[in-house]
């Protein structure tokens, strides 16, 4: 649980390292609450004709709450990679960019420490 959310506690400092376990943590979690959240806004859409537009704003205001979180972490795994942040920009490319930054995500960082600190794998 602690990996899940260790991005929150980190939520605006885009400098130093994340392992793919504390992303891949991260974004389970965010897919457990999305499912609960959409679960939630069927029930409230189903029972009456404003809670379509209930649910939706609260998913709507969670994805507010992660997008800062989201954008830090996958910052962070570019840096363990020792590449720019700036890669995130890659999944505005239509059609292929959330494809490579999904293969990015996936690739194991440097080992030993590299120009945005040391290996996060060496501390735990």
């Amino acid at each position: 649980m602690d990996w899940m959310l260790m991005p929150f506690r980190r939520f605006a400092d885009f400098s130093g390292r994340s392992r793919r376990k504390e992303y891949w943590m991260f974004t389970l979690l965010n897919l457990i609450v999305g499912f609960v959240l959409g679960l939630i806004g069927g029930i409230l859409g189903g029972s009456s004709e404003g809670g379509s537009m209930m649910g939706s704003a609260i998913i709507g205001l969670y994805m507010l709450i992660v997008i800062v979180p989201s954008i830090a972490v996958t910052v962070r795994r570019f840096h363990d990679q020792d590449k720019s942040g700036w890669f995130v920009l890659l999944a505005f490319i239509p059609f292929v960019g959330s494809l490579i930054v999904l293969v990015f995500m996936c690739l194991e960082g440097t080992r030993g420490s590299n120009r945005f600190g040391d290996d996060p794998k060496a501390g735990g």
